[in-house]
């Protein structure tokens, strides 16, 4: 007969009782799920041998948590509360971690719940950690109407994969008066990575924004978002908010790098001002703004002109920088600065 699979609800429900019931753990959780004692003893062993649980003694065990870390547990996202979720139940687990990734776990926790709560429209929201092997692990998923098209909707895209476009950039919301939009932003860069799957479509900050088409039979209802850090990292919340504000002593939000080939939808070429447009939607809302035309071959007159001298003309408080500019795209490039700079405009480079 074969043996059961493990259980990740059974999992959770052990990992939540043994600090109030290390000497009865398998029976109270038993009873609590009206399963067996052999099969809750199963999934006991399971978690000693990967260190989840310390188990001392043999005829009458105690159990205590390991040095390894999991939590997985489902919320209904009405009057769900983010601190609360930190506070009671993820806190507790991970406390012993060093004080910089604690404030990362805090940060991209609480923001990403909040989202989900806030913008999901969702019934439920499930969250997933696991801190093992120098790793720490979380995932949030919820299965309401799905990032992307909610963005898509919100600023009227012609297609749904522009949305990640705009979750580069930063500063987006879909409900300005309770949210700034610097949420994904910054907790994507603050995690080593961070990635978000919704429909068909993913969205990985790890691999410099990574657009990865999901097959039909992995597509996902809702948002996931997943965020991993390693458990000795050194970067810290406050040096990711420096990196990106304009200086020692304003916090201001003040500077984005935009992937300019995810301005392209499918196999389009980058040549039109109206692509042009796509690509500075909402970025003179920032003071510094880095174009990366990383896996940009060639850019059109019209695309170059409209970056390069009608919109820094147009908004010369905005600092327009450019890198990993391919030649045939620096040439397209200067081609524009040169009649911007005869019309008296000075535009910065940045090699």
């Amino acid at each position: 007969m074969a043996r059961p699979d493990r259980s990740p609800e059974i999992d959770a429900a052990l990992l939540r009782a043994v600090s109030e019931h290390p000497r009865d753990l398998v029976a109270m959780v038993a009873a609590q799920l009206g399963l067996s004692p052999s099969r809750i003893s199963m999934q006991v062993r399971g978690l000693v041998a990967g260190g989840y649980l310390i188990k001392q003694g043999s005829t009458r065990p105690t159990y205590a948590l390991g040095k390894n870390r999991r939590f997985a547990r489902g919320y209904s996202r009405a009057g769900l509360a983010e601190d609360r979720v930190w506070y009671a139940d993820l806190l507790p687990l991970l406390a012993h971690l060093p004080r910089n990734v604690l404030d990362i776990a805090h940060h991209g926790i609480t923001e990403m719940v909040n989202n989900a709560v806030d913008h999901s429209e969702a019934r439920e929201v499930s969250i997933w950690m696991d801190c093992s092997s120098g790793g720490l692990r979380f995932s949030v998923v919820d299965d309401g109407i799905g990032i992307f098209r909610k963005i898509t909707r919100a600023l009227d895209l012609p297609d749904e994969r522009l949305a990640l476009l705009e979750l580069s950039k930063g500063k987006l919301t879909t409900d300005p008066q309770r949210h700034s939009g610097e949420g994904i932003f910054f907790t994507s860069r603050m995690f080593d990575v961070y990635r978000i799957e919704s429909g068909s479509l993913v969205f990985d900050h790890d691999a410099k924004y990574v657009l990865d088409l999901l097959d039909d039979a992995h597509e996902v209802a809702g948002t996931r978002v997943v965020m991993r850090i390693a458990t000795d990292a050194t970067r810290t919340v406050e040096a990711v908010f420096d990196e990106y504000s304009s200086g020692p002593d304003d916090y201001a939000f003040a500077r984005t790098v935009v992937p300019v080939r995810l301005a392209r939808v499918g196999d389009q070429n980058l040549v039109s001002r109206s692509q042009a447009k796509r690509l500075l939607q909402r970025v003179e809302n920032f003071r510094h703004v880095v174009l990366d035309f990383a896996e940009v071959a060639g850019i059109g007159q019209a695309f170059a002109d409209e970056i390069f001298r009608v919109f820094a003309n147009a908004h010369p408080d905005v600092e327009l920088l450019h890198v990993h500019a391919a030649p045939e795209v620096q040439q397209m490039i200067r081609r524009a600065e040169v009649l911007r700079d005869e019309q008296g405009g000075q535009l910065p480079l940045l090699k």
